[in-house]
């Protein structure tokens, strides 16, 4: 008898144990998940972590078994880097994407290495679709391997997809380095000079009209020339990536946005051969926030009016950002003859690390020598600089105003500006060409080439009947 009591209560003990710890997993989860909306205030953090490796083994249930998750493999797919798997992924897509369900998942599954050629996958699709790379993409390699009756200006597309996430722990290897080698690259010829040849390069992941878009956690590497491009889109957040290629690696923007708004970049880094983030005319409201940049040619909004063309580019924000060892930090580059504007631009608290023109407008932008003067040009102006610190190669002077003889840039605001050399003890002077602005603080170097107030007479190309 009283070992039947004992038996019974030690059954109790354990049930009343199992309710506790199944109560106390779903309270911390709950409270975990409330935490993640605090902490608003601005700084500059650490360089962002790259996102945790995916299980080391592809088959350990995660996705078994789940009607909604399309695996490569299920439809031919080999995923062994060498053998062509294009098929397979154009099937595996359009089942997702004409799937009933509201959300699903096409999956490239960890510890595999698919090679696939130039794609174009298409919307819109039934529900909220994920493409989760958990293991290796990759391009064929380099101009030889690729097909000829495939485009060469770009590799992987997404058209007219509303409601996307391309993210997970894999990898997608742009496979550049025999595209960088052509001899028509910059660098191949003497003294930085082309030759002739064929020259067209793919962009790695172009988003074409498209919208409500995530690109999360993964690894970019050696695009043979932009790894990402975002045309006519609305609606990014891409957060926790990492681009890299070389420093000297042609025409390999990290990110290029052009005529798409509603645009947050964040957590990510990026070195590579050119602009970290690159910003096209017709792109409005991004933000862009802890960003490691460097090596690379740093942020740009530009090159704009290229061929007396039209640009707008309007309310974008640089915040709580660390770029180094760059050609550039930021920058804003427009050519001769074209006409619109760029304004109300912010670049708050970033810090320059051996940085050459950490602050830098340039409405003269020329790739030779032989660009002709001319009357016409964006207009630039309501751009403020708060909080930039650190320190700027010596090769240039820390800050570069050099505004168009009859488009003078106007308002730009300066605050809490400290930019030292990164060797030696010369501080260079600013250098300012119809530049007209203010100083809200001290700043170092003194900018007193800056103009106060307006122009007298000033020709604006009507830039808000443009824009």
């Amino acid at each position: 008898m009283s070992s039947f009591v004992l038996l019974s209560f030690a059954i109790w003990l354990s049930f009343v144990s199992c309710l506790l710890s199944s109560s106390q997993a779903r309270w911390h989860h709950h409270t975990k998940q409330k935490h993640s909306h605090r902490h608003r205030h601005s700084y500059i953090s650490h360089p962002p972590s790259l996102s945790p490796s995916p299980s080391d083994s592809p088959d350990d249930g995660y996705y078994i078994n789940d009607t909604n998750i399309f695996d490569v493999r299920a439809f031919g797919a080999i995923g062994d880097g060498i053998v062509d798997d294009t098929e397979a992924f154009k099937m595996a897509w359009d089942t997702a994407c004409q799937s009933e369900d509201d959300s699903v998942v096409m999956l490239v599954p960890y510890g595999f290495s698919f090679m696939i050629q130039s794609t174009i996958f298409t919307g819109p699709c039934h529900g909220y679709l994920m493409l989760r790379v958990d293991g290796t993409l990759m391009t064929p390699d380099g101009p030889d391997a690729w097909p000829k009756n495939a485009s060469r200006r770009q590799w992987l597309v997404f058209y007219r997809i509303d409601g996307m996430s391309l993210e997970g722990g894999g990898v997608i290897d742009g496979r550049g380095q025999k595209w960088w080698d052509l001899p028509c690259k910059p660098h191949k010829g003497p003294n930085g000079t082309t030759l002739p040849g064929p020259c067209d390069s793919p962009i790695a992941i172009r988003f074409f009209m498209s919208s409500n878009l995530t690109v999360h956690g993964l690894k970019i590497t050696n695009s043979p020339q932009f790894h990402f491009r975002f045309d006519g889109c609305k609606t990014v957040h891409i957060d926790s990536i990492h681009i890299k290629s070389p420093g000297l690696s042609p025409n390999t923007d990290g990110i290029h946005i052009e005529n798409t708004n509603g645009v947050q970049i964040y957590n990510s880094v990026i070195n590579n051969g050119d602009d970290c983030v690159s910003i096209g005319s017709g792109s409005y409201d991004l933000d862009i926030r802890n960003i490691t940049c460097g090596p690379s040619h740093g942020i740009s909004i530009g090159s704009l009016g290229v061929r007396n063309s039209r640009a707008c580019v309007t309310n974008i924000t640089v915040r709580d950002s660390v770029i180094k060892d760059s050609d550039n930090g930021v920058r804003i580059k427009t050519w001769q003859g074209g006409y619109g504007a760029v304004r109300g631009i912010t670049f708050s608290n970033i810090h320059m690390d051996n940085v050459r023109n950490p602050i830098i407008i340039d409405q003269f932008y020329c790739l030779t020598k032989d660009c002709t003067n001319q009357t016409s040009a964006v207009s630039v102006s309501d751009i403020q600089y708060t909080n930039i610190k650190g320190t700027y190669d010596i090769r240039s002077p820390p800050m570069h105003f050099a505004c168009s003889d009859s488009v003078p840039c106007t308002n730009l605001t300066l605050s809490e500006i400290e930019l030292l050399p990164a060797q030696g003890d010369i501080v260079l002077d600013p250098f300012c060409w119809n530049a007209y602005g203010d100083l809200q603080t001290l700043t170092i170097p003194p900018v007193s080439c800056l103009q106060e107030g307006l122009p007298s007479s000033v020709n604006f190309n009507n830039d808000n009947e443009y824009c």
